[in-house]
């Protein structure tokens, strides 16, 4: 009696189940967004973050959200996807706030800022430092909501033609380089240029710009820089853990029901995370690969290290007593990378020392 009883009871369950899922799904509207990207498709791990978030909301809202991803240029120019999520021409856009530092340096933030914080430590200010709060703060006057999704960790210095011995070797250099690092070099002469991912080989090879720096060995190698430029630099002081942001417009956003909302928000978490993981197991190989292809990897120069962390802290002080967005950032921001720092001192960066030298000697 109790195993029919049992039997009738989850059959009936089982039914209800059944009958109640087309009502569930009822609830739950078909979205179809567009997504801009800021990358072209051959970089496979920067761009491959977009490909990512796309799969997560659709697997998880089962195909009743879908996200288009579209290269660089398919759209909108790379260097312009924030325009193009704030005017409505698409949903949202995947891109590094950085490129927009013309409206305001204060979208330095959202990204990487010269000698600031590392991949891990960004992630932290983000999320449990305070640094959400400011950055959707100051993206609201844009109409625009911000979500971590992706980081590539620290990168490199760049490709060169001519060795970079001094301070004086950077005067007059034509050099591709993004965001706020841009007008810290041009403090030292040089002439930094503004270049989409796509488009800055031809202008590397054609002689129009005379370095360039990307992300690292793994897409660097993709984009051949190799090619047409000999010197390797490393470290990319401007970017010691670039944060890769979804731009949501909105009232897209706001539109969008509760479980779209937390599904998309986990999407960019994983985009966030995976994004990093790639790199880091990437770029080893790829590194190995470029040398013993000719590159010739160097050191900056503690002379022009020193130099560019001096231009660095005054163009922040400058900057924040005439912009008063920046500055709002800018202190809380400083005083948390003073306590990160502290702390990676203290732990991070002596079992980093040791562990790292240690397993050379092996």
């Amino acid at each position: 009696m109790k195993r029919r009883s049992f039997l009738t009871s989850a059959g009936v369950g089982v039914a209800a189940s059944t009958l109640a899922a087309p009502a569930i799904a009822q609830t739950h509207p078909e979205i179809h967004w567009r997504l801009a990207s800021s990358f072209p498709k051959s970089l496979d791990t920067i761009y491959g973050a977009a490909d990512t978030i796309a799969a997560r909301v659709s697997a998880a809202t089962d195909g009743k959200f879908q996200i288009r991803p579209f290269a660089a240029g398919e759209i909108v120019p790379g260097l312009q996807v924030l325009d193009a999520v704030q005017n409505g021409t698409v949903e949202c856009g995947h891109t590094a706030s950085y490129y927009y530092v013309g409206k305001d340096p204060t979208f330095t933030f959202d990204a990487t800022v010269p000698f600031g914080l590392n991949a891990r430590q960004q992630n932290a200010w983000i999320y449990n430092g305070g640094g959400m709060d400011l950055l959707r703060e100051f993206f609201d006057g844009y109409g625009v909501v911000n979500f971590p999704a992706g980081n590539t960790g620290v990168q490199m210095g760049g490709w060169f033609r001519k060795e970079i011995k001094t301070v004086e070797d950077l005067k007059g250099l034509k050099f591709r380089i993004g965001g706020f690092a841009g007008q810290v070099l041009a403090k030292l002469g040089v002439v930094p240029q503004q270049i989409a991912g796509g488009d800055i080989y031809p202008s590397l090879e054609k002689g129009t710009i005379d370095a360039a720096e990307w992300i690292g060995p793994y897409d660097d190698e993709k984009l051949g820089f190799n090619k047409v430029a000999k010197y390797y630099y490393y470290p990319g002081w401007w970017e010691g853990g670039l944060n890769v942001s979804l731009l949501v417009n909105r009232q897209q956003w706001e539109q969008l029901p509760k479980q779209y909302k937390a599904v998309l928000e986990a999407a960019c978490f994983e985009a966030n995370l995976t994004m990093n993981a790639k790199y880091d197991a990437e770029n080893p190989q790829a590194l190995r690969r470029l040398v013993a292809g000719g590159a010739v990897l160097r050191p900056f120069p503690r002379e022009v290290m020193e130099a560019c962390y001096k231009a660095a802290t005054e163009l922040y002080d400058e900057t924040a007593k005439t912009n008063p967005k920046f500055a709002k950032i800018y202190e809380p921001w400083k005083k948390f990378r003073d306590e990160e720092y502290l702390w990676f001192r203290v732990a991070e960066n002596s079992f980093d020392n040791f562990a790292f030298t240690a397993g050379l000697k092996r």
